[in-house]
């Protein structure tokens, strides 16, 4: 079983740019792919952006709009998801999840097996 932990959320301005890294504990996620969503307060979940296993195929959320860029570094178990030009919209609670059963990655979240316990992000002036 694998246990995962955000970190790096926090209150930022417009325009500012977030970090946020998903620690993996238990077993080691190099075979899975990995993801990113999020869940603004009374709104869906939304697929924010998404890494094969090998880190070579990635896949990002249509509101992305190339501000985000994600990562993993699988000797040190963590994925990262960069957040740049920060918007009001982006505030959410950012969740980090991993699909044990397949290596290439999905953008529905029914893929995902594992998740986190997420990370805040506010965007206000």
């Amino acid at each position: 079983q694998v246990q995962l932990v955000e970190s790096g959320g926090g209150l930022v301005r417009p325009g500012d740019s977030l970090r946020l890294s998903c620690a993996a504990s238990g077993r080691s996620f190099s075979r899975d792919a990995m993801a990113w969503f999020r869940q603004a307060p009374g709104k869906e979940f939304e697929f924010v952006a998404a890494i094969s296993q090998s880190g070579s195929i990635k896949y990002y959320g249509d509101f992305v709009k190339g501000r985000a860029t994600i990562s993993r570094d699988n000797a040190k178990n963590t994925v990262t998801l960069q957040m740049d030009s920060l918007e009001p919209e982006d505030s959410a609670i950012y969740y980090c999840a991993g699909d044990s059963k397949r290596r290439i990655p999905f953008q529905s979240r029914t893929y995902y097996d594992y998740w986190g316990q997420g990370t805040e992000v506010t965007v206000s002036s």
